[in-house]
């Protein structure tokens, strides 16, 4: 049996060798692809990328004829528009960093960044802070709520349905916040 697989092994060799790279299908090419060190998510990988990291490994020449992809003439995005999986794919590369699947995006960009040299820039716009609105205590939330009743009820008097709406409306935020400051 071990003698028959050795022979077939060896058949495959001689047909991949026969053909070009780009003769190949895309299983053939994946073989080949895993014997190649630090090539990861190879099932995931379409023909023409297998190809591009096979004849970088192998810096075999491109033949003229063919066209450059748009891919391949933009160059690498910036590591902050990388998605979380691109990102482990390069984790993965860098000697010494163990756990890079269980990492979160901010966590693997601070390691690659420390492995390529990239000092931390701060964003171009910062994020716009919160203004703390001024807290009332329950009492004074429920004296206003009063005010908004007799102001509801006047609207209802003169019939004005759009400011009953609005009324109605502030006083059930208002009836929130008591709540949350009952709360804590």
């Amino acid at each position: 049996m071990e003698e028959e697989t050795k022979d077939q092994k060896s058949r495959k060799d001689k047909k991949a060798t026969e053909k070009t790279l780009d003769e190949m299908t895309v299983k053939e090419l994946r073989e080949i692809a895993k014997e190649i060190p630090g090539i990861t998510g190879l099932s995931a990988m379409k023909k023409d990328e297998l190809l591009a990291e096979i004849k970088k490994v192998r810096k075999t020449e491109e033949p003229k004829e063919e066209k450059k992809t748009p891919e391949e003439k933009v160059p690498e995005k910036p590591l902050e528009k990388m998605t979380v999986k691109e990102l482990k794919e390069i984790a993965l590369e860098i000697p010494g960093v163990e756990g890079v699947t269980a990492m979160k995006k901010d966590e693997l960009l601070a390691v690659i960044k420390k492995e390529r040299g990239i000092k931390e820039e701060k964003p171009a716009k910062e994020k716009k802070k919160k203004i703390d609105k001024p807290t009332l205590s329950a009492k004074e939330l429920k004296g206003k709520i009063l005010l908004l009743r007799d102001e509801k009820r006047a609207a209802r008097e003169a019939n004005d349905r759009h400011r009953i709406d609005i009324l109605r409306r502030r006083i059930n935020r208002l009836k929130k916040r008591t709540r949350k400051v009952a709360l804590g």
